[in-house]
């Protein structure tokens, strides 16, 4: 891999620590006390101001647990806050799987609208809880690697397709639905490198069956629907057998781009890359280099040609005429296996330092900063 080579290893240091500072002073917000414990609970708001900053979801959650984790070595008050959000999110349960999270807080409607899961926010919940065992071990009021295979058990449950061995968008998702189903996944809830530790973890191959299959997943859309770009739609439709998978149409589930690279499908390059820097994992490392190859050549090396959103053969949606840290800093990640990406790692990451927008733009680009600099690790645990 290459890393940034505009500036030292201190001054990304620096640059990570300023990062999780302001983010945790905009969007970590108190959320009482734990009955049980009387720990301080906390939340991720999905915004600075009303009527977000008082909405949480899982994926805040999650992200938060993982960056809190990973951030000890620099916050003396990482481990309180870690407990207070895996407390917050263990307080609101899905209502159809026992160890997940309902993904909004507070709910949607009064008749029940966002208690049920979403696929993400517990991924990396998970995946915060095997950090934070190797990052505070055991001992604690938290029994974090116990609670890392309760929400695995539980994945595996309710969120994985009992023949597909594919992500569900959520618990709520029948396996032989008529629209949503099985064979219908988020592409952003491919995490190939949470799958391969979780195998570990809970002893279970079937995550690795999991990840190949989100692998030959993205195979088959790379080959047959953007062989140029390698570009993934948010949405994909008949993915079993996984050769078979396409892009979906329109308004599948969240709008008009949903067969798009757009607000979903943005987190790939990042989420896939990370397998190959962690695992060196081939497959992954090819995917996610074909995203940063074109990105290169598209944009020229200069970051700040990168749209917010394009349709699968590279063509700029319309409206997305504007710079988003959230497109831009996941590629940063995928440049990193890019041989010939140097001058766009830098362009990118020379950004991503400094740039503040909002929750989900800044929460992205501080879990690339830590990949980019090389502050984002993982732990199979024991």
């Amino acid at each position: 891999m290459i890393r940034p080579s505009a500036f030292t290893q201190e001054q990304q240091d620096t640059d990570v620590r300023a990062a999780y500072d302001a983010w945790k002073k905009d969007y970590v917000k108190e959320a009482g006390k734990d009955a049980a414990t009387g720990k301080t609970l906390y939340r991720i708001a999905m915004g600075k101001t009303a009527p977000k900053v008082e909405v949480t979801v899982s994926e805040g959650q999650g992200y938060g647990m993982v960056i809190a984790a990973l951030m000890a070595g620099h916050d003396p008050e990482a481990r309180g806050l870690f407990d207070g959000l895996f407390l917050f999110a263990k307080g609101h349960p899905d209502k159809r799987t026992p160890g997940l999270m309902q993904w909004r807080v507070p709910l949607e409607s009064p008749d029940g609208g966002g208690g049920t899961s979403a696929f993400d926010g517990d991924a990396d919940i998970a995946q915060g809880l095997i950090l934070a065992h190797a990052q505070w071990g055991k001992g604690g009021a938290i029994a974090y690697l116990e609670e890392a295979k309760r929400v695995i058990a539980a994945q595996l449950k309710g969120c994985i397709g009992p023949q597909s061995r594919l992500p569900l968008l959520g618990n709520w998702v029948a396996s032989d639905g008529k629209k949503s189903n099985q064979s219908t996944p988020r592409s952003s809830d491919f995490l190939p490198s949470h799958f391969r530790v979780w195998a570990k973890v809970s002893g279970d191959p079937v995550w690795n069956t999991v990840a190949e299959n989100c692998s030959a997943v993205v195979d088959a859309l790379q080959k047959n629907h953007s062989p140029d770009t390698g570009l993934l739609p948010d949405f994909i439709i008949n993915a079993d057998p996984p050769s078979a998978a396409k892009p979906a149409g329109p308004k599948f589930l969240e709008g008009e781009h949903d067969g798009a690279y757009f607000y979903n499908a943005g987190r790939d390059p990042w989420r896939l890359a990370l397998d190959g820097l962690l695992n060196g994992n081939a497959r992954s490392t090819a995917q996610a280099r074909k995203m940063a190859v074109w990105l290169r050549r598209s944009t020229g090396g200069d970051s700040g040609k990168i749209k917010a959103g394009y349709k699968l053969d590279g063509t700029p949606l319309p409206g997305s005429d504007y710079f988003s840290s959230f497109f831009s800093s996941p590629f940063g990640v995928a440049a990193m296996l890019d041989p010939e990406g140097q001058a766009m790692l830098d362009s990118i990451y020379g950004k991503a330092r400094s740039t503040r927008q909002s929750y989900y733009e800044d929460t992205v680009n501080l879990l690339c900063l830590l990949a980019m600099s090389g502050n984002y690790w993982d732990s199979p645990a024991e």
